[in-house]
């Protein structure tokens, strides 16, 4: 489960990367190569469109690594023993005795 999850972070990761380099900036961005007169959702609902694909993603993204994290701490806790309590090795002293 541990594993599905980083694949699903890598995944959204690269989608969020390109969906970035779509959205119009000052510059132009990639968009503008996409750009015509005659699109079908006209270019102020792609923006929002994008827009709120950019922002799905990165929640997407915080979630699924607060997901992992969670994971690999109650992993880790199971195969150290170590739970909510601490535990206490005492040792003593072979001069003493």
């Amino acid at each position: 489960m541990f594993t599905l999850c980083v694949v699903l972070i890598i995944l959204a990761s690269i989608v969020l990367g390109f969906i970035i380099l779509i959205q119009n900036s000052k510059g132009g961005g990639l968009a503008s190569n996409f750009a015509s007169s005659n699109q079908v959702m006209g270019v102020r609902k792609t923006a929002n469109f994008l827009e709120k694909t950019t922002w799905g993603l990165a929640a997407g993204i915080m979630l699924l690594c607060f997901v992992c994290a969670f994971m690999a701490k109650s992993e880790y806790n199971s195969i150290h023993g170590t739970g909510s309590s601490t535990q206490v090795e005492q040792t003593t002293d072979a001069s003493e005795e």
